[in-house]
């Protein structure tokens, strides 16, 4: 069968991976930043193991497969770190070397995948008081230099379970028990066995950039750096947000709601309905405390920022509602009026606009307009005209009272290009919101942030502005990239971060997003996305329970009914 591999000719014989291809065509690397890691055919992403000419005896073809090579009419393309789905190859190989370490040095410990800080990944271990982070770290580098190879199996889903169960991991075999197939599939290495749902790399060796550095109760892994894979990116310090993220485990505990097998009972006993009043009854008490903070300050204007689909204007109309308790009048602006017209833009390198760059918006305007608000005198404000690309004056005049607030609302709201030297940081509040939802699959299976925004910003994008899923993903790299550059330096400026996430939102959204995600066909060139979003929620049941939900709620923000937004 001849292929086109990243353009190149050739001729793949039956039983030949396609590693072998690869180094064949001279495409392999000692270099992270230029090695394939994966492979794209037609919307998919296979492992370089993959065999794409199978003998003719051969049993273990996936139909996945045979559709896929069908429908690529012999095109392959190779995928490194700079693509996401290389990236996410790479970060699911770091997992199972983790966990395999784990279990090779402390087989009775428990280590739980917990949350992401930059290109950091938070790993707690409990049950061994003999854990060493320099330990695991010299176990891990000799798995790397053994460079096991890495062959998924299929193995029955009751033998998977029994499995999981008499190995002590009890958190993955309950989570099975909601699986809807009757077979799942595995790596293994000896008698350690697991999964983390999609393509891993060849072998152990592939991994070649990474660092593990001592936390508390537990580990960073620190992964390759974006913009030079090359090298390990700097490990950030960000104990605001883990606070934020502790608290958040600390609910899901109270609640009883820790991983997806916990919100599935609660969602067929009915329980989900109260789980509903008291993560609605947690976020009205924060933006209380907020408003509090903001007001024993003596602060006039609030910038609030956070990434994509973080609920931020809610979370802005919610804060205002808290400080009319205190009497005072906020006043809502949106960093978006301050776009440049779009065609005093200039393109990037890759002849696209940037629209996440901070160049993109008139910083010195802004910088001069909240200089002379906070002086007390009155500004004309500009609008953005999305329609026309460009901004408009329409007489919009403003001027600060003794007891007005601005909330300022915006992706660049916590750099500090946004605002001039001259003015007194008092009377700035900063507040980062972001939904860190701490519920997982099971302890080696985390559920990411970026992962529940996608979800919101695809129900949202549909419902409101009639955009397509593909339309949506087809953004979502460039927004990811943005966020990292943009957002993420900054969030530890805050003086409070806001966790907008609820437990029990990813039951709700399934039933809006479900439907439009399977309804995209395998060859579409954004497949493989979708799929890895649905092997998530096909473990999660659907719950109706959307009149349960109080009009003024973050999650009305995506699934319609926000109060906030009628006229």
């Amino acid at each position: 069968m001849m292929l086109q591999i990243d353009g190149h000719q050739t001729e793949a014989k039956p039983g030949q991976s396609l590693l072998e291809l690869v180094r064949h065509l001279g495409l392999d690397s000692n270099l992270l930043s230029s090695r394939p890691l994966a492979a794209k055919i037609a919307g998919e992403v296979f492992t370089l193991n993959y065999i794409p000419v199978r003998d003719a005896d051969s049993d273990s073809d996936r139909a996945s497969m045979r559709r896929a090579m069908a429908a690529s009419n012999g095109q392959i393309r190779l995928l490194r770190y700079a693509d996401p789905a290389g990236r996410e190859a790479y970060g699911r190989t770091a997992q199972f070397v983790l966990f395999l370490a784990l279990r090779q040095l402390w087989p009775n410990a428990t280590a739980k995948m917990n949350c992401t800080v930059g290109a950091s990944v938070y790993l707690k271990v409990t049950g061994d008081s003999r854990f060493s982070a320099e330990e695991l770290k010299r176990k891990v580098g000799e798995l790397v230099a053994a460079d096991i190879p890495l062959q998924r199996r299929r193995v029955p889903l009751k033998e998977a379970i029994a499995h999981f169960e008499a190995d002590g991991d009890a958190d993955k075999a309950r989570l099975l028990r909601w699986r809807t197939v009757d077979y799942f599939d595995e790596y293994s290495y000896g008698d350690f066995a697991d999964y983390y749902y999609g393509e891993m790399m060849p072998s152990t060796g592939y991994l070649t950039v990474w660092d593990i550095k001592a936390a508390k109760d537990g580990f960073l892994f620190v992964s390759p750096d974006d913009g030079n894979p090359d090298c390990v990116a700097p490990c950030l310090d960000s104990p605001n947000f883990f606070s934020v993220f502790e608290e958040g485990e600390r609910w899901g505990e109270l609640m009883e709601c820790e991983t997806v097998a916990d919100l599935n009972e609660l969602t067929i006993s009915g329980g989900i309905r109260e789980l509903i009043r008291v993560n609605e009854a947690l976020h009205e008490k924060n933006f209380s405390r907020i408003a509090d903070q903001v007001c024993q300050r003596g602060a006039k204007a609030v910038m609030l920022a956070g990434p994509s689909s973080s609920g931020k204007t809610t979370s802005a109309h919610r804060l205002a509602t808290q400080l009319r308790v205190h009497g005072k009048k906020p006043i809502l602006m949106s960093l978006d009026d301050y776009y440049i017209d779009r065609d005093k833009i200039a393109p990037g390198p890759d002849g696209k606009l940037d629209l996440e760059h901070i160049n993109t918006l008139d910083t010195a305007l802004f910088r001069e307009d909240m200089a002379g608000l906070l002086r007390g005198e009155e500004v004309e404000l500009p609008t953005f005209n999305f329609l026309t690309g460009r901004r408009e004056w329409q007489g919009h005049r403003l001027q600060l009272q003794a007891d007005s607030v601005i909330i300022v609302e915006g992706l660049h709201g916590l750099n500090p290009a946004m605002l001039p030297e001259s003015i007194d940081k008092k009377l700035i509040f900063r507040l980062y919101v972001s939904p860190l939802l701490p519920l997982n699959l099971d302890d080696h299976n985390r559920i990411p942030t970026s992962y529940l925004r996608l979800l919101r910003r695809i129900v949202r994008d549909y419902e409101t502005r009639g955009a397509s899923v593909q339309h949506t993903l087809s953004m979502w790299d460039s927004v990811r990239r943005g966020e990292r550059r943009w957002i993420f330096p900054y969030q530890e400026n805050a003086d409070v971060i806001f966790n907008s996430s609820t437990l029990y939102e990813l039951a709700v959204l399934k039933k809006h997003i479900y439907p439009l995600l399977t309804a995209v066909p395998p060859e579409d060139e954004c497949y493989d996305e979708v799929r890895n979003i649905v092997k998530i929620l096909n473990y999660i049941i659907e719950a109706d329970v959307d009149d349960e939900i109080p009009p003024t709620s973050l999650v009305r923000e995506f699934i319609g009914g926000n109060s906030f937004y009628r006229k």
